[in-house]
């Protein structure tokens, strides 16, 4: 499989994880308030709401969003390699971390309080230093660093979250303010909201690390790399992680679709054990059935939102912050889980298309282009060639 081929893969997998990312933000995070996901559940929500909150908690949830830190731990190995000739590899590489953490802290505070860009960074320095290393180095720090957040509700906590009563004012807070406020009062509570979230992004980091090694070790072992000669491997290691990782994730699916008694205290480590294994099962399958025959014509119409997945991941906050703040329309707090979810499946394919359109046209998308500008000290050319105009036009048919 050539260079081109293989990307395409990996771009597949990175759009429909924008998917799974983008109907868990609009269902949680965008319609309610995040502190209300912490506190008992007061939402009178009819029978269909149930059931769609249901299958995304244990679909969907934290699976997308571990699928993009493996694929951004992809990422950064790639450009690791390609850059091997450079001489200023690593001073390239800071570079293109600290413009990421640059728009994440514009997105952050000036369109959503949501953000991932700026763990992202954050991890992206940490991982740097083991991009070169052995594997056996970086697999054991994935796993001490797994072992850490599994184990952290165990321990003291480092920041303490807000007690239950901070965590109900400020829920109710969101409701009028992201309901009803014009920008500005939306931008001052988002602020004012920052410090209370910043527990959350201390207690998953260290998940964060590790899923970026474990992708960079998935591209440094050649699986990826050689992914249509490794079709069989791969199939393995889909059918195995995604009944383990099922097997993991049971105690959720009781509790959520039967009202069964979950496994107390030991039931976050065994979740979050599924998440990751579950996880790695779906992009094997995802890269797999890519490299089937017909298979890229099948799931070919996710690369473009996958190469674009940049662009996508902010114009998603620009579209919901419109849809639910009140300088837009105003639902926040007002819509069904069901019907949020439509709304999301909306904007997705939407943006399948927009994204497919844009690329027979142009090179990168905005956002891509401007990052890799950004990195390399130079405006990068962005008008599409013929040749790679026909190219994405074919993956995309």
């Amino acid at each position: 499989m050539n260079p081109s081929e293989r990307l395409d893969a990996i771009d597949v997998l990175r759009g429909v994880a924008l998917f799974g990312v983008l109907a868990m933000n609009i269902v949680t995070i965008f319609r309610i308030s995040i502190f209300a996901l912490f506190l008992p559940n007061v939402e009178r929500a009819g029978p269909l709401d149930q059931v769609v909150a249901a299958v995304l908690t244990v679909v969907v949830e934290l699976k997308a969003f571990s699928l993009l830190s493996l694929l951004f731990g992809v990422g950064l190995a790639i450009q690791f390699e390609r850059l091997a000739g450079n001489a200023r590899r690593m001073i390239l590489l800071v570079r293109r971390l600290l413009v990421l953490l640059t728009i994440g802290l514009v997105h952050l505070y000036l369109i959503w309080n949501g953000d991932i860009l700026v763990e992202y960074a954050l991890a992206g320095f940490v991982v740097l230093h083991f991009l070169g290393r052995p594997r056996g180095l970086m697999a054991g720090a994935a796993l001490l660093l797994l072992g850490l957040y599994v184990t952290m509700p165990l321990l003291p906590p480092i920041v303490p979250l807000p007690g239950e009563a901070e965590m109900a004012a400020l829920a109710a807070e969101a409701t009028r303010v992201y309901g009803t406020g014009g920008f500005f009062d939306v931008l001052a509570f988002r602020i004012r909201e920052v410090p209370a979230i910043f527990p959350l992004h201390v207690m998953v980091f260290p998940r964060t690390v590790a899923l970026f090694l474990i992708g960079a070790l998935a591209w440094r072992s050649g699986v990826l790399r050689w992914a249509s000669a490794n079709r069989r491997l791969l199939f393995v290691i889909a059918t195995s992680a995604i009944l383990l990782g099922g097997g993991l994730n049971l105690p959720a699916a009781r509790q959520e679709l039967f009202d069964w008694p979950s496994l107390g205290r030991a039931r976050f480590l065994v979740e979050e054990l599924g998440v990751v294994v579950l996880s790695l099962g779906y992009a094997a399958a995802v890269i797999a059935a890519v490299n089937l025959p017909g298979g890229r014509r099948m799931l070919g119409w996710a690369a473009p939102l996958g190469r674009m997945a940049f662009t996508n991941y902010l114009a998603q906050s620009v579209i919901c912050g419109w849809i639910f703040y009140g300088y837009g329309l105003g639902q926040f707090g007002r819509l069904g889980v069901a019907a949020t979810l439509a709304i999301g499946i909306f904007v997705y394919v939407t943006q399948v298309v927009f994204s497919a359109w844009w690329l027979r046209r142009y090179r990168f998308g905005p956002v891509e282009w401007l990052w890799r500008s950004s990195m390399y000290g130079v405006p990068q050319p962005m008008r599409a060639t013929a040749n790679s105009a026909i190219m994405r036009a074919t993956i995309a048919v």
